[in-house]
């Protein structure tokens, strides 16, 4: 199995120190063949510059790919990033695909206002029908995606549903006194975190909101953890307001993970409006395996809220909505049986529906199905 990815720079479009002075690195890792392709460093808020660093990736994607051997193409959108490279093996070397969605486009880019230029829009439109078009098989990780992608033509038939996993063993439940908590003064408050990328769709202004309005608790603490393009703008908004009640970290080594999550007393997933029906946070899946309950401020009706009700996880409030943000963390912090009530019954939701074992198993028949479809002509 090889594996074809940038290196790392993502979420803020800064490519990692370690990974900077050459185009193309191999490595083997876990008994998969990875290649990682050198892409420029950029300021991911501008969209142009988004667009050079994709199309460096392509280029490097389709070179790296030349040699290698397979029998089944696995690509993850946005085609803004595997086009290139996903045409080669399907159209040139004629290798059967499956192709995974995980973000709807160019539909999240629209709503987020990322996407204004029509002509922009056809073109993300045409790239993702291309691969959409020309995949056996199309991985969906939720059920609400289906109307867009029938829009885009993809027929049910041809989707399969495949959720996001959590690694439960690496994420499991821990004292909120842990040492990421001393080193960040955190013992003693209820902490609430929003750990992940500090973008442009989640809407996390109105979480500073929420905190100003509990700022009279001096007990409450709401962290940030990540990086992203809305980041500096958040931590000035933060000191603007006087808010000291809010602290900002970077993102955290990935062995630390657990510590982390465990350090907050609640997680936050958020998105802006519209965006929940097109989006299912994978943090979700997370922050159940961490044993915390979760509030969730997004589209009623989406995929994630009607998951956090039915695993009876956490609580739902609307997007946009500080105020029931806000009351919905008081609710939690005054009755600490039902923190422990619903993070428990996450870390079971995650144990029995979100394992790697069960993903690797439904990826696994997807990718046979794709092989077997493509020798029979079909």
């Amino acid at each position: 199995m090889t594996a074809i990815a940038m290196v790392p720079n993502y979420p803020s479009g800064r490519v990692s120190p370690a990974f900077r002075g050459k185009w193309i690195w191999r490595s083997r890792e876990n008994g998969v063949d990875v290649i990682r392709v050198g892409v420029p460093s950029v300021n991911r808020s501008k969209l142009g510059r988004r667009f050079l660093q994709f199309a460096c990736y392509q280029i490097g994607a389709t070179w790296a790919s030349l040699g290698q051997k397979c029998d089944v193409v696995l690509a993850a959108n946005p085609s803004l990033t595997v086009w290139l490279p996903f045409a080669w093996m399907v159209m040139f070397r004629r290798r059967p695909a499956v192709f995974s969605v995980h973000d709807v486009y160019p539909d999240v880019g629209v709503k987020l206002g990322v996407f204004r230029n029509k002509l922009v829009i056809a073109a993300v439109r045409g790239l993702e029908k291309f691969c959409l078009d020309r995949s056996l098989m199309v991985q969906i990780i939720s059920k609400s995606f289906k109307p867009e992608l029938r829009a885009l033509g993809v027929s049910d038939d041809k989707m399969a549903l495949v959720y996001d996993w959590v690694d439960t063993d690496l994420v499991h439940p821990m004292p909120c006194d842990n040492p990421f908590a001393r080193e960040h003064n955190l013992t003693g408050k209820f902490v609430v975190l929003y750990a992940g990328n500090l973008g442009l769709s989640q809407g996390l202004e109105h979480v500073l909101t929420a905190a100003g309005q509990l700022a009279g608790h001096g007990d409450i603490r709401f962290l940030f953890v990540g990086d992203g393009t809305g980041r500096e703008r958040l931590e000035t908004e933060a000191k603007r307001r006087q808010l000291g009640n809010v602290q900002f970290l970077p993102f955290q080594p990935r062995d630390r993970l657990a510590e982390v999550l465990g350090s907050a007393d609640v997680s936050l997933v958020i998105l802006k409006r519209g965006i929940g029906t097109s989006s299912l946070p994978s943090k979700t899946f997370s922050i159940f395996a961490s044993g915390r309950p979760v509030i969730v401020s997004l589209d009623e009706g989406s995929e994630t809220w009607n998951l956090v009700e039915t695993a009876e996880a956490g609580l739902c409030v609307p997007p946009e909505n500080p105020s029931a943000l806000a009351e919905a963390i008081l609710t939690l912090k005054r009755d600490r049986g039902l923190c422990e009530r619903l993070g428990s019954n996450g870390r079971v939701w995650a144990e029995q529906h979100h394992s790697p074992r069960s993903a690797a198993r439904q990826f696994e028949e997807l990718l046979l199905a794709a092989i077997s479809s493509r020798k029979s002509g079909s």
